[in-house]
């Protein structure tokens, strides 16, 4: 357990007397560490840090499982006077400020896409727990549910649905079905307009014969704000005012922003956390139920992907339909092996695959990443961390993308700064 801390956090914490912490230490005791991602210059954060003192206070001092928890703070701070200040305000540790090599390895390892983040994690596996920890802390302040470890998806979403008629439905109709979960809002627009082109795709889904629902999850202001967007839907919805259901909901799938579109299968297991991404990107839902595809084509609707985590791409000179397979097959063997790899550790790949044509979307992308016009062209594009790698030869083979792969995972390759 606490070999893999080490590898994790590194060997070495500071806390706000800025006394070293030894994770070799700290690790031997711990089951549950929750990693804190946020910034001293972010309003949400200070406010965020405040609610966790007490929450922290509370469980170290009342709970059995005192001794099981340990939080950790991952900076985004830029100036280390600032990160000391706020480090002055917490009473647990913090990955060292000048580690930011560290930090950016966990933002990435992690998925963190906004600040506060609070990731509940496994001390021993560093498999993720809870990836909604604000709501932890929010809904369990005296953390009597403590691990918070994810429930089935039929325990959490238990109880009646509505429909727009104001007729219900239990839960239980859902068994056996694909169930897409929505989390969306009427005052987001970005939702209202995945809402119109949801609505088709429901329609194209269920009249094809598959047994297919969805649950929409409200992050509406308001009730009366709830009724007219659901007004609109023909699905089913987790009723307004059941806010512990609808909170558990986001808590369980760790929900960051909106619209969010997660889709199970039958068995209430997770096919995808892209279904915004898959419905936009197959209007004709060709490829429902969306299982992850080991390799993307580059568009717009996917592009977001490319600010999740580490990417490789592979640009090559195509501009027609169908043009970009040969490059999709000479990397998708090498893509597939990774995936099989990591999800055998239950685990998330840390590597996403794209090919890139020639067309807006690829020039955009290499004018942002100050990339040569080249093609082919291998890369490998981290966005959080504004790094790229580029592996410059003559000829793109397996091996080279293979070697490439394992070079990046290794950490052997020399960032250069986008």
């Amino acid at each position: 357990m606490s070999e893999f801390l080490v590898s994790l956090l590194g060997e070495r914490l500071v806390n706000s007397e800025k006394a070293e912490v030894d994770v070799q230490s700290l690790g031997a005791r711990l089951s549950l560490v929750g990693l804190f991602f946020g910034c001293s210059l972010n309003a949400p954060c200070k406010q965020f840090n405040g609610s966790l003192c007490e929450f922290y206070s509370r469980f170290k001092k009342a709970s059995e499982h005192k001794d099981k928890l340990e939080i950790i703070f991952v900076s985004s701070d830029q100036d280390q006077k600032h990160w000391q200040d706020f480090l002055q305000e917490m009473p647990w540790p913090a990955l060292p400020f000048k580690d930011r090599h560290k930090k950016m390895k966990l933002w990435n390892k992690y998925k963190v896409t906004s600040i506060p983040s609070l990731v509940f994690v496994d001390a021993a596996t560093g498999k993720v727990v809870c990836r909604n920890g604000l709501l932890v802390v929010r809904d369990d302040p005296k953390g009597l549910e403590f691990p918070w470890g994810p429930k089935p998806f039929a325990e959490v979403v238990a109880g009646p649905l509505l429909r727009n008629n104001r007729q219900t439905a239990d839960s239980s109709s859902l068994e056996g079905h694909y169930v897409g979960v929505y989390f969306s809002a009427h005052w987001c627009p970005p939702c209202r307009s995945l809402t119109r082109v949801l609505v088709e795709s429901y329609r194209i889904i269920k009249e094809s014969g598959h047994k297919f629902e969805i649950v929409f999850v409200s992050a509406d202001r308001s009730e009366e704000s709830f009724k007219q967007y659901f007004s609109e839907m023909p699905w089913l919805a987790v009723p307004y005012s059941d806010e512990a259901r609808r909170s558990r909901l986001n808590r369980l799938y760790g929900i960051q922003g909106i619209p969010t579109l997660i889709l199970l299968d039958a068995d209430g297991h997770m096919i995808t956390r892209q279904g915004r991404v898959e419905v936009l990107n197959d209007p004709e839902c060709r490829l429902f139920p969306w299982h992850p595809r080991p390799v993307l084509e580059l568009s717009e609707a996917n592009a977001v992907q490319l600010h999740e985590g580490p990417c490789l791409v592979l640009f090559v000179d195509a501009e027609e339909e169908g043009e970009l397979d040969p490059a999709k097959e000479l990397i998708q063997p090498i893509a597939e092996k990774l995936m099989a790899k990591y999800k055998a550790k239950e685990e998330e790949t840390p590597l996403l695959f794209f090919v890139a044509g020639e067309d807006d979307m690829s020039d955009s992308l290499r004018d942002y990443t100050n990339l040569p016009e080249a093609a082919p062209l291998l890369t490998i594009l981290d966005m959080s961390a504004r790094a790229k790698y580029v592996r410059d030869v003559e000829e793109i083979t397996p091996a080279v993308v293979e070697q490439f792969v394992n070079e990046f995972l290794a950490e052997k390759l020399k960032p250069e700064p986008i």
